[in-house]
């Protein structure tokens, strides 16, 4: 069974990084959308799916949502771009940076 981790842009602008099982991706987005749960996202519709990735297995799901997590905006909004060039710029200390 296989898991997905998704990155959603809320109304305001704020990211939102979950995961769950891959084949229930889709249900869990209409719950985000339709407020089923009265969680970070339900004050902050509509939210739109900015980002998706699947994984073979679970725990490789968590590392990585716990990862974009802990991510600045600035890199967030590169991954949702595509640029992953600026994202690896970015995983640099700010020091090195600039070399």
């Amino acid at each position: 069974m296989g898991a997905s981790v998704y990155m959603l842009r809320c109304a305001e602008g704020f990211y939102y990084v979950g995961s769950t099982a891959a084949e229930d991706r889709k249900r869990r987005l209409l719950e985000h959308q339709s407020g089923a749960y009265r969680g970070y996202t339900f004050s902050r519709r509509p939210v739109e799916l900015v980002w998706a990735e699947d994984f073979g297995r679970i725990t490789d799901a968590h590392a990585a949502e716990r990862q974009l997590k802990g991510w600045s905006r600035s890199k967030k909004d590169a991954l949702v771009r595509g640029d992953w060039a600026l994202v690896q710029q970015l995983a640099k200390r700010p020091g090195a940076r600039g070399a």
